[in-house]
């Protein structure tokens, strides 16, 4: 298995140009199954964790969170981005010292955005908030990455001019990348990224049928699935609790169990 350093280094190569798919896996076996379907990187969800722990987006703890990261990072080769809501805290201080721990995990990079679960936070303290997060990141390993994530589509005050502006703050003050869900808009995707240039663009797929080369082609160069592939497992198995429940036939998945497993 690559080490902590490896894994590191690899994310910020594929930062470097280019376009590549970053799914969101929710749990240990999710992120194995990744890896084995050829990925080259993986992201958590805040959803589908806590959706695996029978809890709410958003519910899940700072404790619970740094646990599962752990385990995620322990899990496969590849390199992880963790999902880390609002860093745990308001303060910038408290969010420096949170995203240290979370460094701490394994993790090849981190999110913190700029919504607290309630509100969105006022531009001068979103920043500063990541410039705190980025200096804990360079006092342990410089090679981990921060994304700044702006969630302006929480805000129905907020204009895409000032998402915008945002995007470029986090990226001026230690942003390794910027990831601005729920823009789908060419020409607002086309000003974000030449906003935030040479800084990398991240965005969010709006769902499983969309083809992500539409935001290659506009100079992004990630996209990720948030809560998608989750919310798609549990659909199945939903269906197939159901079908079963009412007596009917399910049909089996074509593939039941991961190569290797016997169980």
């Amino acid at each position: 298995m690559p080490d902590t350093t490896e894994r590191r280094v690899t994310f910020r190569r594929l930062h470097a140009d280019g376009f590549f798919i970053l799914p969101n896996a929710w749990d240990q076996g999710s992120a194995v199954r990744l890896q084995a379907l050829g990925f080259p990187a993986i992201a958590t969800t805040s959803a589908g964790a806590a959706w695996a722990r029978g809890k709410r987006d958003g519910e899940l703890g700072l404790a619970e969170v740094l646990d599962h990261l752990r385990l995620m990072a322990a899990a496969t080769d590849l390199p992880v981005n963790a999902d880390f809501e609002n860093g745990f805290a308001d303060e910038p201080a408290d969010v420096a010292a949170n995203v240290s721990r979370a460094v701490a995990t394994g993790v090849a990079g981190l999110s913190v955005e700029d919504w607290s679960g309630t509100a969105i936070y006022g531009r001068h303290l979103a920043v500063e908030r990541i410039s705190a997060a980025r200096a804990a990141i360079d006092a342990i390993d410089p090679k981990a990455m921060l994304i700044g994530r702006c969630e302006h589509f929480r805000s129905p005050d907020m204009t895409m001019d000032e998402c915008i502006d945002r995007a470029a703050a986090y990226a001026a003050a230690g942003a390794d990348c910027v990831f601005v869900p729920m823009v789908t808009d060419p020409v607002a995707l086309e000003e974000l990224v030449a906003a935030v240039a040479p800084k990398p663009v991240s965005v969010l797929l709006p769902s499983l049928d969309t083809d992500p080369s539409t935001f290659a082609r506009l100079g992004v160069r990630r996209c990720s699935t948030g809560g998608l592939l989750a919310a798609a497992a549990w659909a199945g198995f939903e269906q197939a609790a159901l079908g079963l429940k009412a007596g009917g036939h399910t049909p089996a998945p074509s593939n039941p169990t991961p190569s290797g497993n016997r169980g």
